[in-house]
């Protein structure tokens, strides 16, 4: 019998965290058969001996394939799977019991061709994933993007937890070869397309990002050099929020030296706004020491973003070069 979701999760040099992922699925409460494609990416430490020890629980398929990043690997996946619908995720991942069952209720509610879903931290996650959680999740400092638009259709899915049905992903021919920044390019390419999306609030994961705070920083520079790129690709999608980690920064420096002068209430601004992080912050965790842990996630990821965003963006305005040669370690070869 052919499934009706097919789950594509990439894996490079993490077999700890398959196996994690792997035992979630065995808990869910849907009861119809499902299929698991494991795709290794090129991997130097293998999965496969991990997956294997599933393979009589689940409907499950392992590849193993030279290294070109998730985005490709993902398409690979999708290329094998035998379902209708397709669900993407990432390998440091670890699902609710009841996480398929409500992807299933909202897709037979109301139908779209894809959809995204919230993440946020495991009650037994590190201090550290719990401060860069809060960090990128908030209000407060993302503005809660990644699960406060439900009902949206104009909602932009992250493919650490993404659905895609078979005829979108035809059409649009999937992930481009762009990392990060793979699944807002593929969102509004299929926005182009007239494919429609939403956020399936009930569809969360427990995401556990990075565990330390330089890796965290290279991974939000990233993101913030990888933005430009994608308005410059898809004209009118740039958005004035997208200068945010910016201008805070440069406005934080201002703050400092105005203060120094002996002038303090652009200083007491920017405290006032850091003081609501840390309260907010404590009082979802609670903790106080996350709350501090927290506050210099916050700052960590605006200072990240903010330089790579303000770089990109003056290298794509003043050079005549390309992103891929700009660029070049955010581009992978397919």
């Amino acid at each position: 019998m052919q499934p009706k979701y097919s789950l594509i999760i990439p894996v490079y040099n993490r077999p700890d965290e398959i196996r994690e992922l792997l035992q979630s699925l065995l808990r869910q409460t849907y009861k119809k058969e499902f299929e698991v494609v494991i795709v290794e990416d090129g991997s130097e430490i293998r999965a496969e001996d991990v997956v294997s020890e599933f393979m009589d629980a689940l409907t499950l398929s392992y590849y193993f394939k030279e290294n070109s990043g998730p985005g490709d690997s993902r398409n690979f996946g999708m290329r094998k799977a035998r379902g209708d619908y397709f669900i993407i995720l990432d390998s440091d991942c670890i699902l609710p019991p009841e996480y398929l069952q409500a992807i299933d209720l909202s897709l037979t509610e109301e139908y779209t061709d894809f959809f995204g879903g919230p993440d946020t931290a495991h009650p037994d996650f590190s201090n550290i994933q719990k401060a860069i959680n809060y960090a990128m999740t908030a209000f407060l400092t993302t503005g809660g993007i990644r699960g406060s638009e439900k009902g949206s259709a104009k909602f932009q899915p992250r493919s650490f937890n993404m659905g895609i049905s078979r005829k979108a992903f035809e059409a649009s021919k999937g992930f481009g070869n762009i990392h990060p920044g793979e699944d807002p390019d593929l969102t509004i390419r299929l926005w182009n397309l007239g494919f429609s999306s939403k956020l399936i609030a009930e569809a969360r994961v427990y995401h556990k990002r990075r565990i330390d705070f330089s890796k965290f920083y290279r991974q939000v520079r990233k993101f913030g050099m990888v933005r430009p790129i994608l308005n410059h690709w898809h004209p009118g999608t740039g958005k004035l929020t997208y200068w945010f980690p910016f201008f805070f920064c440069s406005g934080f420096l201002l703050s400092v030296t105005l203060a120094v002068a002996g002038y303090f209430w652009l200083f007491y601004i920017f405290a006032f706004y850091l003081l609501l992080i840390l309260i907010d912050s404590t009082l979802k965790n609670r903790s106080l020491g996350i709350g501090f842990l927290s506050l210099y996630a916050v700052l960590v990821q605006f200072y990240g973003y903010g330089t790579g965003f303000f770089k990109s963006t003056f290298l794509l305005t003043f050079s005549k070069k390309k992103p891929q040669e700009l660029f070049p370690s955010l581009f992978f070869r397919s």
